[in-house]
């Protein structure tokens, strides 16, 4: 954890009036996202959690903000020359749809390893999209140079005025719905978000603690905070806030205003999907379940407490969700796989089958070894995953097993 030491005398290039005008402009473009308590959420961590569903966007993510506000603010040659923006993610979609709606053209570079599900969203936004280079450096400077030989404004996704003040109209609404928060917890990559929703609700109330959210293998604002080399790079769920470098207009914002930034990883922000899946049945990408997972790994910090949490998106891919769902059930003992040790004889598996719907468990696969485990010739082993109704009960499964004769092995840890 990183303590955002204030600086003496950074740039202002952020002031709550401009969040103001930044509201004024868009309100009547985008409706107020919902502010929500949650009972069992505030139950799990030991504080009184508000959620803040940013998610619920028509493109599913908060970059709608900042994006409509960049292009409301463009003088009439700069619509009709258009915009460009780099981007493999929300902020695209944020560009394009808002572009499209305002009769603006846009064009959007994204790096050639784009999945190809987001370059068509992109596409059936309006944009027309550019695939360009192998890297995310590579595509920003080719947008660069298309903004210059086409005559575009480009919309960067954090490092702008008018960006940070379109996201920091999430915490005009934030606080006017709940005005009692304690603790403000916001997602962080480049800091568009926690820059303009820190300046804002510092103004607003000055006592109200900000808390930035990265994911561990992309510490580049604690990094810059702390004047060290910035040195990032990995595989994360949480690709939305996967940046390598703060912006300059963002990192005087987080040095100023931004009480902390912690880091989390990686089965902190699977958890934190989990949870809000299940107990919230709110769906979340990794970057946007960030905040919740800063309040699971560290529940002392905010214990007692009444803590906003920003759910900054939900464009998570299927794939992976339904992988953190199944780990998750993995997690509680609900879904588990037993080795079973049997004899290699006519009924032996139907008895097994038998004992295990007894005990109350589904049986989801099986697989019967003979061959290429290490057991005697007249003896086989079965492996069984299971759905369970959880830890304690796969507990009473194993024991019954072993009280009817048949070796199990539990193989899946739920420690």
């Amino acid at each position: 954890m990183t303590e955002a030491a204030p600086s003496p005398n950074p740039p202002l290039t952020l002031t709550l009036d401009d969040v103001r005008a930044a509201a004024a402009r868009i309100g009547s473009h985008l409706p107020v996202t919902p502010t929500e308590a949650s009972p069992r959420l505030s139950e799990i961590t030991g504080c009184s959690v508000v959620l803040k569903l940013e998610n619920q966007h028509l493109t599913g993510s908060f970059k709608e903000r900042g994006a409509l506000n960049k292009l409301l603010s463009l003088g009439e040659a700069e619509r009709q020359a258009g915009v460009i923006a780099m981007s493999a993610g929300n902020h695209a979609q944020a560009v394009a749809c808002h572009a499209t709606r305002l009769g603006i053209r846009s064009v959007i570079v994204m790096p050639s390893f784009t999945p190809f599900t987001k370059v068509e969203r992109t596409e059936s936004l309006g944009a027309r999209v550019e695939l360009h280079g192998e890297t995310l450096s590579d595509a920003a400077a080719y947008a660069q140079e298309l903004a210059a030989r086409e005559g575009l404004t480009f919309v960067h996704p954090y490092d702008d005025p008018l960006i940070a003040a379109g996201q920091g109209t999430a915490a005009l609404e934030l606080l006017d719905a709940t005005p009692d928060l304690e603790v403000l917890v916001v997602p962080v990559g480049g800091g568009g978000l926690i820059g303009g929703m820190a300046v804002a609700a510092k103004a607003l109330k000055p006592d109200i603690a900000v808390v930035g959210v990265e994911c561990a293998m992309f510490p580049s604002m604690r990094q810059a905070l702390a004047g060290q080399p910035i040195t990032c790079g990995g595989a994360t769920i949480a690709d939305g806030i996967a940046v390598k470098a703060p912006g300059a207009v963002t990192l005087p914002l987080v040095r100023r205003y931004v009480d902390a930034v912690l880091e989390v990883g990686e089965p902190r922000l699977e958890e934190a999907v989990y949870r809000l899946a299940t107990v919230q049945k709110l769906v979340a990408e990794g970057a946007g379940a960030a905040g919740l997972a800063a309040v699971l790994d560290d529940p002392e910090r905010f214990r007692g407490k009444r803590v906003g949490i920003v759910v900054s998106g939900g464009n998570i891919d299927a794939r992976i969700l339904a992988q953190v769902l199944t780990r998750g059930l993995v997690y509680e003992g609900r879904m588990v796989r037993l080795r079973i040790g049997i004899t290699d004889a006519p009924g032996a598996l139907a008895r097994v089958a038998r004992l295990l719907g007894e005990a109350g468990a589904n049986i989801v696969e099986v697989h019967h070894q003979r061959l290429f485990h290490d057991v005697p010739v007249r003896m086989a082993e079965i492996d069984v995953v299971l759905e369970t109704r959880g830890r304690s009960h796969v507990q009473r499964l194993v024991a019954h097993m072993e009280e009817a004769g048949f070796p199990t092995e539990l193989m899946t840890d739920i420690s």
